[in-house]
């Protein structure tokens, strides 16, 4: 196992570099100069060339990405151009919390209840239950996010206009905190974003779980005599969780990056909107910030999912 988490580790610095040499060369090469967008359109020249220098843009491209390095060994990820000698790390860590609420909450409404909706869809195959279970999720699966947070918008006004019940006109408030105002505002953008999850589990669950049926060795177990109960849970269930591992770790992975137009409809603080913003405005620094904990999310996802694998089933070692 430590061989294999230290090859993942390697794995993990490999991606980070590829990723963040890729952010460095659009940002590079990019028409635009940061600088001269954030002095407006009569720069004093000597003033320019001074912040051009002090963020070390006046140094080669192989340069500036070593020194990116070097900050980044140290968790510095640099200053933002926008706000100037604002750090990065304070711009993400406001938005970065705010994201992982959102995606956390979300994560646990898609497997709490999209696995349990498909499991028993497949113990009761063709029945009315699966028929109306697995019509709903392909419904909510085949509708885009960002069309389910409008229709969900829609939904709200109507009740705001029919029954008086007024949505919170707030902000996020603190995360991991729950007042009545935070329910009412938090419950929506959650909801939506765990629905489409929660429907794509349901039917992959499903899937694994008949086909898990379907095989000898539930067959031999029952021709045995055992409690259906016993065969569903001691030899199916275990079994048909091994293909759901690894979606689930990559939606560890994905919980930020996944979140993008949830907070932007719903007007959410979070890491979307930060990056959408440092795009706009040409703030590299944050850019290149928000890329690297995206990417350390991606490739930690995929780590956990196979440490899962060799934990659910012994017979997969970590070569």
């Amino acid at each position: 196992m430590l061989k294999f988490l230290i090859k993942r580790f390697i794995g993990l610095i490999f991606v980070i570099l590829c990723v963040t040499f890729l952010t460095f060369i659009i940002g590079y090469y990019a028409p635009s100069n940061p600088i001269q967008i954030m002095m407006g359109d009569h720069p004093n020249q000597a003033l320019q060339a001074q912040l051009m220098h002090a963020y070390g843009l006046d140094q080669p491209l192989l340069q500036q990405y070593a020194n990116f390095l070097i900050r980044l060994l140290h968790l510095d990820l640099g200053t933002s151009f926008k706000t100037i000698g604002r750090p990065v790390n304070d711009i993400i860590a406001g938005g970065l919390p705010i994201s992982l609420e959102l995606g956390l909450w979300a994560l646990l409404i898609q497997v709490g209840i999209g696995v349990p909706v498909g499991i028993i869809s497949a113990l009761r195959a063709n029945s009315w239950t699966d028929t109306v279970s697995m019509g709903a999720a392909l419904i909510i699966y085949a509708l885009p996010s960002f069309i389910l947070a409008i229709l969900v918008q829609f939904l709200i006004i109507w009740l705001d206009n029919t029954f008086g019940w007024s949505w919170p006109n707030t902000q996020w408030g603190n995360p991991w905190q729950y007042s009545w105002t935070d329910i009412q505002y938090k419950l929506a953008p959650i909801l939506v974003y765990g629905a489409t999850g929660m429907a794509y589990f349901a039917r992959l669950s499903r899937t694994s779980m008949l086909e898990i049926l379907r095989q000898d060795y539930v067959r031999t177990a029952r021709a045995k005599g055992l409690y259906e109960r016993a065969v569903v849970y001691r030899h199916a269930f275990r079994n048909a969780l091994i293909p759901l591992i690894t979606i689930i770790g990559l939606s560890v992975g994905f919980l930020v990056a996944g979140a993008f137009f949830i907070e932007r409809i719903f007007s959410i603080p979070g890491i979307a909107g930060i990056t959408l913003d440092s795009i706009d405005n040409l703030d590299y620094p944050v850019v290149q910030g928000t890329t690297v904990i995206l990417a350390i999310g991606v490739v930690f996802g995929n780590l956990l999912s196979d440490i899962c694998y060799t934990l659910v089933d012994p017979r997969i070692k970590a070569e």
